[in-house]
């Protein structure tokens, strides 16, 4: 698994982890997360940064959950490897009483659209923003996951598009071989296709992204990117925010049961098994190509059916290298600056 390396963002702080054990899976501690430094310690660590920092492929550290202890501005460059094309990425985090808005032209801190990619449409600078509310509460329902919306947004600006707008209508005349059509499907249809399970992955590169119509670059699942395989002691620092306010946490976690820093493992297993029989459904087995491949079986692993959980007091989403990548429902409400105009 490819991960990018580099320089740090900010200091050490305490380590967070869809909302508490419900009996089926999610873990949840009520211990002590470890010490670490304080936020007020890394204030006075930033204070001589210059507010702007270099974060071409780097590896964060900064385990805060709090949005405000990311008050800075970044910046980065990259290459399109298959155009040859070097990239300026930005991004700017600033700390409101209520909310931090985050502001970036949607270039990744890392290069892009090797040749394992088939873009549709070429990457460009949209400048996009974002508010992530302080302080996020778990609602006492997960929210769905709506195509008209992002879930989320990485700290070096790239948003996080998880849901396709590909289905199975084998009859279609832009369906593939596997009978899927890219786009033109919404939440109501049936076998609603996963981007990285398809055989063509929608076109994704290795980061797991591509672009939307008008040039936006954005994940689909694991970044690899921004977090590697060599956590410290607290874990996986925060990458990111969703757009509920919940912090987003690379793959690994400090079990503070057993006391040792270890990847997470999704809830969600593959259906066992053919799919149902019948002109409407897709032949063969379940086998990770259509969302209704899968099932939350809870104990099957750490994660709630949200793809989060609770350390130390502290929740937040984790990143795993299997469905569902990021998050497949949401802890509380996304706040509305997320929204994207249209499904896909």
């Amino acid at each position: 698994m490819k991960r990018s390396s580099g320089v740090v963002l900010g200091a050490l702080l305490v380590l967070a982890a869809c909302g508490g054990d419900d009996g089926d899976g999610g873990a949840t501690s009520s211990s002590e997360a470890p010490s670490s430094a304080t936020v007020a310690e890394a204030a006075a660590e930033r204070e001589g940064l210059d507010g702007e920092l270099d974060i071409s492929d780097a590896v964060l550290i900064n385990t805060s959950p709090h949005c405000e202890d990311y008050d800075v501005t970044l910046t980065a460059t990259s290459t399109d490897v298959t155009r040859a094309i070097m990239f300026e990425s930005g991004v700017t985090v600033v700390a409101g009483d209520t909310a931090c808005t985050l502001t970036s032209n949607s270039i990744p801190n890392h290069d892009f659209n090797d040749e394992s990619a088939r873009f549709a449409t070429d990457v460009s600078e949209v400048a996009q923003s974002f508010e992530i509310v302080r302080g996020p509460q778990l609602a006492g329902a997960p929210s769905d996951l709506s195509q008209m919306s992002y879930e989320g947004v990485l700290l070096n600006g790239v948003p996080i598009d998880l849901l396709s707008a590909g289905c199975y209508r084998p009859d279609d005349p832009m369906a593939n071989a596997e009978g899927i059509v890219p786009i033109g499907c919404n939440l109501g249809d049936a076998w609603l296709a996963n981007p990285l399970g398809t055989e063509d992955e929608f076109g994704a590169d290795e980061h797991n992204a591509h672009t939307q119509p008008d040039g936006s670059y954005h994940y689909h699942g694991d970044p690899h990117a921004l977090f590697d395989d060599q956590p410290g002691e607290l874990g996986s620092p925060v990458i990111g925010f969703a757009s509920d306010g919940f912090p987003i946490f690379g793959s690994y976690f400090a079990d503070l049961e057993t006391g040792e820093v270890r990847e997470v493992v999704s809830g969600y297993t593959l259906k066992d098994g053919e799919r149902p029989a019948g002109d409407e459904n897709p032949p063969g087995d379940h086998d990770g190509t259509y969302y209704d491949d899968y099932e939350f079986t809870g104990t099957a692993g750490d994660l709630d059916e949200c793809n989060g959980m609770e350390v130390g007091g502290q929740y937040g989403y984790y990143v795993t290298e299997e469905f569902p990548y990021l998050m497949f429902r949401l802890s509380e409400t996304p706040d509305p600056s997320f929204g994207k105009g249209g499904p896909g």
